[in-house]
């Protein structure tokens, strides 16, 4: 299985702001993680460096035991705001990367098999205003995995859709990953998304970050977030950021 990720002694300074310091992290393949932390610890800091939209200061990110140095098409990345072109359709917007690598010909299928794959087949010619949120979401992932990435980075993809539409969508992100043989790593402030979405949730503490603990998830699949093991992990986690949040300076955006 490939998508092995290692994070080695990053640090990350803005303008003489330290927000990663000495970040160390191994990332199974295959494996779903969830970075969860204070506001502007750097946790999308650190996704910008993983998909090699950011440099870091010091240290190095491998994958699968190369040093990335540049964005490239084994990292796909999702982000909150679905992010399409609203000049295109929602086959355009999802052909757009393909074609920038002038590969679409030979992969036009992937482009219907990823529309079907989000549940968005007969939406093809439709431009992103004409659909919900939750829709041009979707589309969002359709980009993002039509290029069979090994790595599917997500930056709080569902903070802005309702929670009932969120919800589904995580159950969606979930098969998608079952059908597809890809390592996920998503930034998310929601401590209850973390439990039923990941293997892994990655605690990191206030700025200049560090990892403050690595809950292993043993739950079963599907998970149910009722049930009183979910309420354990949910405290245990909420204890760990109220150990790791207090932050010493002024709050930077980052």
């Amino acid at each position: 299985m490939i998508g092995n990720i290692k994070i080695q002694n990053v640090s990350k300074n803005f303008d003489g702001v330290n927000v990663l310091n000495d970040f160390n992290l191994d990332i199974e393949p295959g494996s779903f993680v969830s970075l969860i932390g204070p506001s502007g610890c750097g946790k999308s800091t650190l996704l910008r460096i993983i998909g090699g939209l950011e440099h870091s200061s010091e240290g190095s990110v491998f994958l699968d035991g190369e040093k990335i140095t540049k964005a490239g098409s084994d990292r796909g990345f999702a982000f909150q705001g679905s992010n399409l072109f609203p000049w295109l359709t929602i086959k355009e917007n999802v052909s757009f990367g393909l074609k920038a690598r002038k590969i679409y010909k030979e992969k036009k299928g992937d482009v219907a098999e990823m529309l079907k794959l989000v549940g968005l087949s007969g939406f093809e010619n439709s431009y992103p205003h004409q659909v919900s949120g939750g829709m041009q979401q979707r589309a969002s992932l359709a980009r993002a995995i039509v290029g069979h990435p090994k790595v599917l980075l997500l930056d709080e993809p569902l903070g802005a859709l309702d929670a009932f539409t969120r919800m589904n969508l995580q159950d969606e992100i979930l098969r998608i990953k079952n059908e597809n043989d890809m390592t996920m790593l998503m930034v998310t402030h929601d401590v209850d998304e973390a439990i039923y979405m990941s293997d892994k949730v990655v605690v990191m503490s206030a700025r200049p970050s560090r990892v403050e603990a690595v809950v292993d998830i043993d739950l079963p699949r599907p998970r149910v977030r009722v049930q009183d093991t979910f309420t354990l992990y949910r405290n245990k986690i909420l204890e760990y950021l109220n150990l790791g949040g207090k932050v010493q300076e002024a709050e930077y955006n980052i």
